[in-house]
């Protein structure tokens, strides 16, 4: 008989490909993660791993086992739902991981709704940029993720995981306000193709969505500045250090006299931000009310 706890394990060796990597995320040693796999070899009767330098990666034989894993952990996760709602579990604490313009936009708002509609219920806020919320879903440290679409991200067939849409919103322009196409009423990306960019760092979600609509525009955005911080990235630009790329709500309430905020034309970028939890748990008595108030306050979201 297969250890369900081994699977959990195999999945985060998938997942994070190094196996100290995995033991940090489940709060194990990586002797012990070692000593999990190579019991759950002998119980298989297959090599699941490949080790390559302080990498892995999985046989075909791991690959097929690592799909029924999904499905035995989401199928777990149902279990738990269901038996949480016979106890009538209104009662309890959800972690959240989330980016910090998601807290303010929706996350906070719903804590609110939440006190008010299901006062048993506490919420437990981390803060986690680019893709580490949803690295901190599937390693059992938070929830319920909130991130942003990005090139790899997770999809609606993924068997970790159940995503629900929230919002979009577009990225507008911003630019020196001495810059020669400030006074436009809009800009078109590829005008902007030879000048100096301020973006976030490779891995964080906004990158990529920036990337992708240059790249849509014809060209390769030259990155001379990084920042994942929007003020900073702002006040770079606001210095004459480049233009950017910014989501619509994470300039709200900013200082923006030394800059001009454009509505981009032709190929332009969306934030397209989600929820998700791991696959099964979206109808846990404690997790289902949650998810409504993101939705609700997803659907409030100003301009987007």
């Amino acid at each position: 008989m297969i250890d369900p706890r081994r699977l959990r394990i195999l999945r985060a060796v998938a997942d994070h490909r190094t196996v100290t990597a995995a033991a940090a995320a489940l709060y194990l040693t990586p002797s012990a993660v070692s000593q999990q796999l190579a019991a759950l070899e002998q119980e298989t009767g297959h090599t699941l791993l490949h080790r390559s330098g302080r990498g892995v990666r999985l046989t075909a034989a791991g690959e097929i086992l690592l799909a029924h894993a999904h499905e035995v952990l989401a199928q777990l996760e149902r279990a738990e739902a269901e038996l949480a709602a016979y106890a009538g579990g209104a009662a309890g604490e959800v972690t959240v991981a989330a980016f910090a313009t998601g807290i303010a936009e929706v996350l906070a708002p719903a804590i609110a709704r939440l006190a008010a509609e299901h006062p048993g219920i506490r919420l437990r806020v981390r803060d986690a940029e680019g893709d580490q919320s949803l690295l901190q879903l599937l390693d059992g440290e938070a929830d319920l993720a909130l991130a942003v679409e990005y090139r790899g991200a997770p999809g609606a067939d993924d068997g970790r995981l159940s995503v629900i849409p929230l919002y979009a919103e577009p990225f507008d322009a911003v630019l020196p306000a001495g810059h020669p196409l400030a006074d436009l009423p809009a800009v078109s990306l590829a005008d902007l193709s030879d000048a100096d960019w301020v973006g976030q760092y490779p891995g964080n979600p906004c990158h990529d969505v920036t990337l992708l609509a240059c790249e849509l525009a014809g060209f390769q955005p030259r990155f001379v500045h990084s920042s994942d911080d929007f003020r900073a990235v702002t006040a770079l630009v606001g210095a004459g250090a480049g233009v950017a790329l910014v989501p619509r709500s994470a300039l709200r309430g900013m200082d923006l006299k030394e800059v001009r905020v454009l509505p981009v034309t032709g190929p332009s970028a969306t934030r397209r931000v989600f929820a998700a939890t791991r696959r099964g748990a979206q109808s846990h008595p404690l997790i289902a009310p949650v998810l409504a108030a993101l939705s609700r306050e997803g659907e409030r979201v100003p301009g987007c």
